[in-house]
């Protein structure tokens, strides 16, 4: 990697800035949470109870995605930016269930609007962050023998782009915030965002103990 590289590197990863490390840290627990509540890497999952999380993972994104779609209405510039077009996967999880032989629930969460570009990159971060799991849920879910005749799809939604896409969603928020956006902002919106996922989540944790 040549200076002028490693300075950059340096400075896009280091610094009071660095939103992306603000979110990692300051969304641990929740991010925490909403793992233990769905457990999808347990070794006894099986159909019946994947079908429940896709169930209400399906509500949650598609109240999510309505959300910042009227976000992307208006800013759509922003929405642009951050390619919000490749990133919907509510239909993804209801392909899913129907591959499952379950119903795609009507039910969905109310969600507060996302106001601006600074909440719809916190929202996003909770959304696109669950694709880079995605693999090993993928490769989990394979080495079921209850799930081996279901391929599913919504946990890695971009296939071999994954880290593509992801990458670019860490640019565009670094960019934001030096371009004046709210670092504060948009972590409060990532926090909330997990704290309404876990509490939509909670029926299918079963008697599984998990943080309130």
């Amino acid at each position: 990697m040549a200076a002028g590289e490693m300075a950059a590197h340096r400075d896009d990863r280091s610094g009071h800035d660095d939103v992306l490390r603000a979110l990692r840290t300051g969304t641990a627990a929740e991010h925490r949470a909403v793992e233990d509540l769905l457990d999808l890497l347990d070794p006894q999952l099986d159909r019946r109870r994947l079908a429940q999380v896709l169930t209400v993972m399906h509500g949650f994104w598609v109240a999510a995605e309505r959300c910042l779609d009227a976000w992307a209405a208006r800013r759509p510039a922003d929405a642009r930016s951050v390619a919000w077009d490749r990133r919907r996967r509510a239909g993804l999880f209801a392909t899913d269930l129907r591959a499952l032989g379950a119903p795609a629930s009507a039910d969905v969460p109310l969600l507060p609007a996302v106001a601006d570009t600074d909440e719809a990159l916190g929202r996003l971060y909770v959304l696109e962050g669950s694709t880079l799991g995605g693999t090993f849920i993928d490769r989990h879910l394979a080495g079921l023998p209850g799930l081996a005749d279901v391929r599913i799809r919504a946990f890695s939604p971009y296939g071999a782009d994954t880290g593509a896409m992801w990458a670019a969603y860490r640019r565009v928020t670094r960019e934001h915030v030096r371009a004046g956006g709210d670092a504060d902002r948009i972590l409060a919106s990532a926090r909330e965002t997990f704290r309404a996922l876990a509490q939509w989540c909670r029926p299918v944790a079963g008697d599984r103990e998990v943080p309130v």
